[in-house]
């Protein structure tokens, strides 16, 4: 996003898409000349506004424009500094950390090392219960700061320099640590913000390119508007977001068609060949990391065998269900890192092809299924659709009686699975936190990692993370990481669905140019409106 000094790591596939209208040549042209305007964009409730309580999509929009961290992700792929000046170590353990000087919160405290000392040990603190805690497990001093009760207060890891420098000690090497602190769990925070946390969570008291223009408007909206003083080569384009929140996507194509919103990120699967037809100029869609998958309760002993497991995913024909339900725009997937990162490889789920025979001969192995299978996923995003056809299947295939429900809202949904109330498999999304494989494998699966919804642990998996963890080179961590993907398609941890397509719809009248950006997505920051 900024033009600082650059940091290369495993390249991601993303791409900058140039609508052109009828305000000329934009996407060659000078951007600076349709700036201004506001830009209404479709949000889901968000969980939380404080970077580090969060972990969900929706949270992620807003607090992505709202702060910035040491490093930012740029559509190339790349690394880059942000609040940073420099991020450095010679032996990939102990890291020196210079934040760039110039920088301010909105309420005038200066973002220098005291912002990010607080801000973390804020973060992993464990009465704090903060969902982006397990960021913070590989610095020293995280298990004392965890522990029931804690026995510091603070990461021993984190050694102030001086204002504006600090080292950050990890337990074992990771050549991968400049590209995490990209994550807004590593944002910063303001004092004031940590004086009043729940007054924050309502008005945050960022660093980004926008702030909050009132207190977030929960079930209704939050607005944006640009701020003045953010220093940094990004500083956004529109003049003001204005995230409008429905509860569904089909609230959201509706308020769209109406007129109300510039541009929604989620069109309904079933109305997504309409849209092409009806809004030809504003249509945009491209391949993203997003893993759609069903995951399994290990603490439920039903579940315990793996030829059970195998059989759920052989009697499940996903190409089927993506011509059906999402008009074949999805891709099958066939292990559990995106074919967009460096380290991907093709096959590695060899119980993901469809194949009902072979699916029989191991349930039967397995001794069958008692009872009745309880599917679960969140309301508001069409998932029933999709979990229906798959439910449909395991009872063609397999002979199972199924039922569905979908009930919850995404935030109660998400509390529902971490106090292990799960039935029955249940449905699940990952997008990759920054461009490290290492982001499909340890939240997810990691022994005790708060995304790790299935309560999975296997010791082996977790060595071979801290191993990849701990090779020189992020080229050389990889192989180890497919080791660690490679336990996951042994235990078939979770059963892995489809690749996802983000499929975004504009109004070409008020948008000329969308950015998108396979780490964080659309960034309406970056976005231009015609102000014609």
């Amino acid at each position: 996003m900024g033009a600082r000094k650059s940091v290369k790591l495993a390249a991601v596939a993303a791409v900058t898409a140039l609508l052109a209208t009828g305000c000329g040549d934009v996407g060659g042209g000078d951007a600076t000349d349709t700036t201004g305007g506001t830009l209404r964009a479709f949000l889901s409730e968000p969980s939380a506004l404080i970077p580090s309580a969060a972990n969900d999509s929706e949270s992620n929009q807003v607090i992505t424009e709202v702060y910035r961290g040491l490093v930012d992700y740029t559509v190339e792929g790349e690394v880059i500094n942000a609040m940073a000046e420099s991020i450095e170590s010679d032996d990939n353990t102990t890291w020196t950390v210079r934040v760039a000087q110039g920088h301010s919160f909105t309420n005038g405290e200066p973002v220098n090392a005291d912002a990010f000392i607080r801000a973390w040990n804020f973060a992993a603190y464990g009465p704090n219960a903060q969902e982006g805690a397990y960021f913070y497990n590989r610095i020293v001093g995280f298990d004392e700061v965890q522990a029931d009760p804690p026995e510091a207060e603070e990461l021993a890891g984190i050694t102030k320099v001086d204002d504006y420098t600090f080292t950050v000690e990890l337990k074992a090497p990771f050549a991968g640590f400049p590209a995490t602190v990209g994550y807004m769990a590593y944002f910063p925070l303001a004092q004031e913000c940590l004086d009043d946390v729940d007054a924050c969570n309502e008005l945050p008291i960022g660093n980004g390119p926008y702030l909050m223009e009132s207190a977030w408007e929960h079930d209704v909206q939050v607005v944006l508007v640009k701020n003045e003083d953010y220093q940094l080569e990004d500083p956004g384009n529109a003049d003001r977001i204005v995230f409008r929140i429905y509860e569904s996507e089909d609230a959201a194509y509706a308020a769209f068609r109406g007129g109300e919103l510039d541009v929604i990120d989620s069109v309904p699967s079933a109305r997504v060949a309409e849209a092409q037809a009806q809004y030809p100029d504003g249509f945009f869609e491209v391949a993203n990391n997003s893993l759609t998958y069903l995951g399994i309760p290990w603490y439920d002993d039903r579940f315990a065998d793996v030829r059970l497991r195998q059989a759920f995913s052989l009697a499940i024909d996903r190409q089927a269900i993506i011509d059906a339900v999402f008009d074949g725009r999805s891709r099958p997937a066939t292990g559990w890192v995106s074919p967009l990162f460096d380290g991907y490889r093709e096959g590695i789920c060899d119980v993901c092809q469809y194949d009902p025979d072979r699916a029989r001969d191991l349930f039967e192995q397995a001794g069958g299924f008692d009872g009745t299978l309880e599917l679960v996923a969140n309301a508001g995003a069409g998932h029933e659709l999709w979990m229906q056809a798959l439910g449909d299947q395991l009872r063609e295939n397999l002979g199972i009686e199924y039922t569905l429900d979908v009930s919850q809202q995404f935030a109660e949904y998400l509390e529902f699975l971490e106090a292990q109330q799960s039935p029955g498999p249940f449905r699940l999304g990952w997008g990759p936190d920054y461009p490290v494989i290492e982001t499909y494998l340890t939240a997810l699966y990691g022994t005790g990692q708060s995304s790790n919804y299935s309560f999975y642990s296997n010791p082996e998996f977790d060595a071979l993370v801290v191993q990849g963890d701990a090779a020189p080179t992020l080229e050389e961590a990889i192989t180890i990481y497919q080791q660690a993907e490679d336990i996951v398609a042994q235990d078939v941890v979770t059963i892995p669905m489809w690749w996802g397509t983000q499929t975004v719809l504009y109004n070409p009248e008020t948008v000329s140019e969308l950015v998108f950006n396979n780490i964080d997505y659309e960034d309406y920051g970056a976005t231009v409106l015609n102000t014609d």
